[in-house]
């Protein structure tokens, strides 16, 4: 059985060092984690939480007169990747960020994951950049 729901920042901590936050001196715990309309969500399979995803208010100026969210800290563990859980996690988060009257959602995709989001119906504003200690990166986006 596969349920998505809330749940809180430190459910995701897991999730985050293992698969974000490996081999690196960077934090598991993110700025605006606690923040009230941040949101956290996972997806669990046969009750195990298998991935995460954190949802936060945060704009960029490209968008500069839309409602905005940024996708953070997404991921499933590695025995349940290339399962179909990020997409239906990420397909449900988008549902209620639209909900909650939300137009533009937004990341900085690590590029092994670019294809994902391209497939998902993101797109790429900008060029490559670097975060340190993780690696190239695409700010993407997709209007809800």
């Amino acid at each position: 059985m596969i349920e998505i729901r809330p749940i809180k920042a430190e459910q995701t901590h897991a999730v985050r060092k293992q698969e974000l936050r490996k081999n690196v001196s960077l934090s598991h715990v993110m700025a605006g984690d606690e923040e009230p309309d941040t949101l956290h969500l996972g997806i669990f399979f046969s009750g195990e939480l298998v991935g995460i995803v954190s949802l936060m208010r945060a704009s960029i100026p490209f968008f500069k007169d839309s409602p905005q969210y940024q996708i953070r800290g997404m991921a499933t563990s590695g025995m349940h990747q290339g399962k179909g859980f990020g997409k239906r996690l990420l397909k449900e988060a988008e549902n209620r960020l639209q909900a909650l009257g939300v137009e533009v959602v937004w990341c900085n995709a690590r590029v092994v994951a670019l294809d994902f989001y391209l497939k998902m119906g993101y797109a790429i504003h900008g060029t490559i950049f670097e975060l340190p200690e993780i690696g190239p990166h695409y700010k993407m986006y997709k209007r809800l």
